[in-house]
């Protein structure tokens, strides 16, 4: 398994949220997150990067699709097969 977090995941590549920093999120964030469903053990993928560097983020969870800003897909830990 390889350490990542969703902010530095590759496009396309199934993953699953390890921890979630729920410290480096403000409580709003937080529960934003949790109300997606975002948990330990939840299949993620990146599946967009805004063209900036800073931009957001669209991540598939579930059936969902959420667009998250990079200092929060940060705090998301995920793990891959490879």
């Amino acid at each position: 398994m390889i350490p990542l977090t969703l902010a530095k995941l590759p496009r396309r590549q199934p993953a699953t949220v390890a921890d979630i920093d729920w410290t480096k999120l403000a409580v709003p964030e937080a529960r934003r997150l949790r109300e997606f469903g975002f948990d330990q053990g939840v299949a993620v993928e990146v599946l967009h990067r805004a063209t900036l560097g800073s931009g957001p983020i669209a991540c598939r969870i579930g059936r969902m699709t959420v667009a998250l800003r990079r200092a929060v897909a940060s705090a998301i830990h995920v793990s891959t097969a490879g």
